[in-house]
């Protein structure tokens, strides 16, 4: 399924009710143990400290995931996809996207490890993520720098 990548930040947030719409529907979606926030809470919350990336197709949002900028690059949190368009490759395909936009400014990715599921954690491997030496994050180093 071929998706764009899409950026949600205030602004387009609230600019574009489609936007409101279809991220809320994702974040409905997510597993209860993943979002401890109604939804809207949860993206307004989030919006003050960061933004969105999300994968896009025919003009909807199919899954999405929170973005952290800090010192060291993104955190990345809550991957979501919508549970009908869930194995499909959505995910896959978003982070794929968001590791070629870091590439673009030599960032870092990281992913917290904690609380991840065994699924989570074998996904994020396969994309090239390693486990940091002191196991908190799962990173993927696009700084060109390869120390840990």
């Amino acid at each position: 399924m071929p998706v764009t990548l899409y950026r949600i930040d205030q602004d387009i947030w609230d600019a574009d009710e489609q936007v409101r719409i279809d991220l809320a529907r994702i974040y409905s979606d997510a597993p209860e143990e993943r979002i401890q926030m109604p939804p809207g809470a949860y993206i307004l919350t989030h919006l003050s400290q960061g933004f969105f990336w999300a994968a896009q197709f025919n003009d909807r949002l199919l899954g999405a995931v929170a973005v952290s900028p800090d010192e060291q690059g993104w955190r990345l949190l809550d991957l979501c996809v919508r549970k009908t368009a869930r194995r499909r490759g959505i995910g896959s395909r978003l982070l794929a996207l968001v590791s070629a936009e870091a590439s673009q400014f030599g960032l870092v990715l990281r992913v917290p490890a904690s609380q991840l599921e065994l699924a989570d954690q074998m996904l994020l491997q396969r994309l090239g993520y390693c486990l940091t030496r002191d196991g908190d994050y799962f990173q993927l180093d696009l700084s060109g720098d390869s120390g840990q």
